[in-house]
């Protein structure tokens, strides 16, 4: 019976603990959002990605032929 001056407190503590956690969680939007994250996954993401304009890789082709390092 005396152990339930220790565990009473002690359970009451971590009660409040987990509280504090919890409502810290909350209020910095780690629950906004709960669906996002699974549907970006299933996202067909097959778009081409647009070549870059002739100009631009010629310098770049430029830019590494002239380097003598």
């Amino acid at each position: 019976m005396e152990i339930l001056w220790l565990l009473i407190p002690v359970s009451v503590m971590l009660v409040l603990i987990i509280g504090c956690i919890f409502w810290w969680s909350v209020r910095s939007g780690q629950f906004d959002d709960l669906d996002g994250p699974a549907y970006r996954v299933l996202a067909d993401d097959d778009t081409p990605v647009p070549e870059t304009a002739p100009d631009a890789e010629k310098a770049k082709n430029n830019s590494d032929a002239t380097y003598s390092g």
